[in-house]
């Protein structure tokens, strides 16, 4: 794809599910990738640990990617967590603070550590991994509504940063998956049969099939998505 090759991109989640695809795919689009994590590999120059609910150890990867590479031309900010099945009413503060803590502050410190250096820049791009669980569906049969809310927020995220950024040069879009065949969707296997029974593709997405959609969002194939969110569900939401 057009304007990837040669670009400095940071991946947020990076060490698994669709994190790791991304990744992946950005580099053979010939992008210098910066992996970044809890857990990653220390024998890894190209991988940093954070936690994207500590906005300074985002600055912190912000400034030694900046200080390695001489720059930093986009974000794909793909941290994320799901609460155990938990009813509306039994759910503890400690779940919910901890879901929309990882999933939605997780996502707008890194925007807003790495937004920073690419408004200083005056040109970048990001890329926030929402759901089809935010704007678009509530899933069934699983409880989830803080992971639910904090995909919603995801989504208003990006279109509020968009709408700041976008005359500074920077671009923010979203891509929103159904079902991904990851590690944490296999720990739901006694509902697969009634996911696949509302998709009408008849299976889960690939992580590769999302990360090529957030590679078309990261290049200058998409230059004029503003605030945008890209539904990749299958046909999910249709039914």
């Amino acid at each position: 794809m057009r304007g990837i090759s040669g670009k400095v991109i940071a991946v947020t989640g990076a060490s698994g599910g669709i994190g790791l695809a991304v990744c992946g795919r950005l580099r053979a689009e010939g992008a210098t990738v910066y992996a970044l994590d809890l857990s990653v590999d220390s024998q890894d120059q190209f991988a940093i640990a954070v936690d994207v609910t500590d906005l300074d150890t985002l600055i912190a990867a912000a400034a030694e990617i900046g200080a390695r590479e001489g720059r930093i031309d986009g974000l794909v900010a793909a941290a994320g967590v799901v609460e155990d099945d938990v009813a509306a009413e039994d759910m503890s503060a400690a779940i919910f603070d901890r879901t929309l803590g990882v999933n939605l502050r997780g996502l707008f410190f890194s925007a807003q550590a790495f937004g920073r250096e690419l408004l200083n820049r005056g040109s970048g791009n990001i890329v926030l991994i929402s759901s089809m669980s935010g704007a678009h569906v509530v899933n069934i049969p699983q409880k989830q509504c803080a992971y639910n809310v904090s995909k919603a927020g995801v989504s208003a995220l990006a279109r509020s940063l968009a709408s700041e950024w976008a005359d500074r040069g920077v671009r923010v879009n979203a891509v929103a998956p159904g079902y991904v065949d990851t590690p944490l969707l296999a720990q739901k296997k006694h509902q697969f049969a009634e996911w696949l029974e509302h998709t009408p593709a008849g299976r889960f997405a690939r992580p590769e099939e999302i990360a090529g959609t957030v590679a078309f969002l990261m290049s200058e194939d998409s230059e004029y998505y503003c605030g945008s969110e890209l539904l990749v569900d299958g046909g999910y939401s249709l039914r």
